[in-house]
């Protein structure tokens, strides 16, 4: 039976037990938990309280107490809620278990109004338990609900609430560890996330769990930056002697802190949810104790509008694997995930062959020639949005790792650039963030080795709120440059996004003297120009000039890659 105490965790929400015909109301004191630190906070109920309400896009913990569990592992009890909104849409969520003898449904308004609800589980005590929540409209302006994908531009990324999403990834494997054994707060991950937020990144590519890497790294990592070969994984046990029957619940009760404070600051969650080349001890593979695993990651973490799903980094580069495997981890998540979050693979070799099976095409390209592959598979898949999730640049840093091919910021931003205007989205790697090396406080004064550039990336994103990504596309050039009639080409050299509608924007590199447009001749005959600097965010215009065929623009910073702006009317 249900014990006479329940918990409202994490956020302000209004909720109404009814079993036998008595009412017992659950309120949150919003005061009190706005002054709290992060973390699973447990209200004991009060009847004597009235109800107050949550917002949209806020995840409320529905948590209860039973005084036992009648089934070999708790972990496998069927247990869930059935919501109704006041349009009678209804949205069967999943509960998890907890630990000591607590389950949770975990529940995300996407709507304002009243849900209603009734739970069901394999356990009476558990099943036929009834309530409401009420929800206001979301005033966050952080917080726009999940990413999909724009029905009006398929190629490009959305919020919920119908702002667009210009995707700009960070990676950080490694963000699960950094504050694990501080329970009053998350110091390090508010820093370091703070970095990311205020240098205009809005998604963190992470790892559930991951061990170790399988390359050489520095041999002098200072003990408070080095996070290799945590003594926990993610089942009870340690990763040498991990046993698989159970999970790591406190590992997880940290893990949703961490979601939760990159939901707080408006930032992705890019879960994957395997790592096959960090020394991880798996179970077998479609064995009860994988899947206990793959969909306790569900349950738990659906209702974060702030997640992405994917199955698992470079999931067919080791031999773990297959394809079919990876299918049928997919179909785990579209069954359970009641939200639709969008789902990817990391791994191109899977996408090129099973596009239909994920929302967007995650790819891996190193190449010299970046743009020009980049573009090829911006046109195959016209219906998909694509991320190149690793380009080969990895700036460098005070502490030498995985080097990849490129190591100089200038470099990895000019790489990044490449990918935008090729259509696709793209993701930035620091040598001591990205995997068990985490300097959390980088940009802190007090720091004596080169700073990483983040800052190159606020520029980036200053651009595409200035210019909307979601209406533009890129054009790929013929072989030769055109006889200076029609605008295919769009300029003899740069590369070109347009929204086809008079605004022409060109990522021209530092080694160009200067570069030639080819546009339609506006109406107006003039033609507008400026200059934004990649490096600086520094802007540049010019006079309005006459129109002409092959006309002709050079940047006002010798030898340094810049965007060249163009619109007339």
């Amino acid at each position: 039976m249900i014990d006479t105490f329940a918990f409202l965790s994490l956020n302000p929400a209004s909720i109404h037990f009814v079993k036998n015909t008595m009412t017992i109301r659950l309120t949150t004191l919003l005061l009190l938990l706005s002054t709290l630190v992060l973390g699973q906070q447990k209200i004991a109920f009060d009847p004597k309280k009235s109800a107050t309400s949550t917002v949209q896009y806020q995840t409320v913990d529905l948590v209860f107490k039973v005084t036992n569990v009648s089934t070999d592992n708790p972990f496998d009890l069927t247990f869930g809620a059935i919501f109704t909104d006041n349009n009678k849409k209804t949205l069967s969520i999943p509960g998890f278990y907890n630990g000591q003898n607590e389950y949770v449904i975990r529940l995300c308004p996407e709507k304002t109004g009243i849900y209603s609800y009734q739970t069901f589980a394999g356990l009476s005590s558990l099943s036929g338990l009834r309530g409401s929540i009420q929800v206001g409209k979301n005033t966050n302006p952080d917080i726009h609900g999940a990413v999909t994908v724009a029905s009006e531009a398929p190629q490009k990324f959305v919020y919920q609430d119908g702002q667009p999403y210009f995707a700009l990834a960070f990676e950080l494997d490694w963000l699960f560890a950094l504050d694990i054994n501080d329970k009053n707060g998350l110091p390090k991950t508010t820093e370091i996330i703070q970095s990311v937020k205020e240098n205009g990144f809005n998604q963190v590519v992470m790892n559930v769990y991951a061990h170790d890497v399988s390359w050489k790294v520095a041999d002098n990592v200072p003990a408070q930056y080095n996070y290799k070969k945590p003594p926990y994984t993610v089942f009870k046990g340690t990763n040498e002697q991990p046993d698989f029957s159970q999970l790591n619940v406190p590992f997880f009760q940290h893990l949703d802190r961490v979601i939760q404070h990159l939901h707080e600051r408006g930032i992705v969650a890019h879960l994957m949810i395997y790592v096959w080349n960090k020394k991880v001890n798996w179970p077998q593979m479609y064995s009860a104790e994988d899947n206990r695993y793959f969909d306790y990651i569900i349950k738990r973490y659906q209702a974060y509008p702030n997640i992405i799903w994917d199955v698992s980094k470079e999931a067919l580069d080791y031999g773990r694997c297959d394809i079919p495997y990876i299918n049928e981890r997919i179909e785990h998540i579209r069954r359970l995930d009641a939200y639709k979050h969008l789902v990817t693979v990391h791994d191109y070799e899977y996408c090129s062959r099973e596009p239909d099976k994920i929302d967007f095409i995650s790819i891996q390209n190193w190449r010299s020639d970046l743009y020009s592959l980049t573009l090829e598979a911006y046109q195959r898949h016209p219906n998909k949005p694509v991320m190149n999730i690793e380009h080969g640049g990895y700036e460098e840093g005070p502490y030498s790792s995985f080097t990849g091919n490129y190591i100089n910021p200038e470099v990895c931003l000019e790489r990044n650039y490449a990918c935008i205007f090729a259509g696709v989205y793209s993701c930035y790697y620091w040598q001591n963030t990205s995997w068990d090396i985490v300097i959390h406080d980088a940009l802190s004064p007090k720091q004596t080795f080169p700073k990483p550039r983040f800052d190159y990336y606020k520029h980036l994103q200053t651009l595409f709120s200035r210019y909307n990504f979601n209406t533009l596309n890129p054009y790929k050039p013929k072989l030769t440059t055109n006889g200076r009639l029609g605008n295919d080409n769009l300029s003899s050299s740069g590369y070109p996004l347009t929204d086809d509608k008079g605004l022409y924007l060109y990522f021209v590199p530092g080694d160009n003297y200067n570069t030639n447009v080819v546009i339609p001749k506006p109406v107006s005959g003039k033609i507008e120009a400026s200059w934004f600097n990649i490096f600086t965010g520094e802007t540049h215009s010019e006079a309005p000039s006459d129109w002409y065929i092959f006309k002709s623009y050079q940047s006002p910073w010798k030898g340094q890659s810049a965007v060249l702006i163009l619109g007339g009317k």
